[in-house]
């Protein structure tokens, strides 16, 4: 059965100082190649970051409290890139522009494949940007073969797909 949701529309970032967090995102989502949206929303000003398959808004928050990652909520945000390359070349264009972000690694402990750099936005919200998997080449093309609802891979994989 095919899902009944495509995928992530838009994610809205709460930021306790809009003008320092819309200087931050306007520099990476440039050069990470998105657009910009700027409609204000009930009167206050949000930042819509615009690419082909996704959108990421930031507006202000309501309170001043920091970011916890641990707390109910969003823990961070991850984009995805076509390839180790990518990731590289993000990471190569996010350090010109001086943000500070790790070496891009291999994180086996996810996956073998898994390829990421992790920065943090003003507030501390991490983000991070990985390379595409096998896996996740795996759930699309084979999609209507997935039987189970929990781990549906290793069962695919049991009747002879690959991981």
């Amino acid at each position: 059965m095919q899902p009944l949701l495509r995928g992530i529309d838009h994610i809205y970032l709460s930021v306790r100082d809009f003008d320092r967090a819309e200087a931050f995102y306007d520099g990476v989502m440039e050069t990470l190649g998105l657009r910009k949206g700027d409609k204000t929303i009930a009167g206050e000003s949000h930042a819509h970051y615009l690419a082909p398959t996704f959108q990421l808004s930031i507006r202000p928050a309501r309170s001043g409290e920091p970011f916890d990652a641990y707390r109910s909520g969003l823990h961070h945000l991850c984009f995805q890139a076509d390839s180790p390359e990518v990731v590289d070349e993000c990471c190569r264009r996010l350090k010109a522009l001086g943000v500070v972000c790790t070496e891009p690694a291999y994180y086996a402990e996810y996956h073998p494949e898994y390829y990421a750099t992790f920065f943090e936005d003003p507030d501390g919200i991490r983000l991070e940007v990985v390379a595409r998997t096998s896996n996740r080449d795996l759930l699309a093309d084979r999609w209507g073969e997935l039987t189970d609802f929990l781990n549906p891979l290793a069962g695919l994989t049991a009747r002879g797909g690959s991981s």
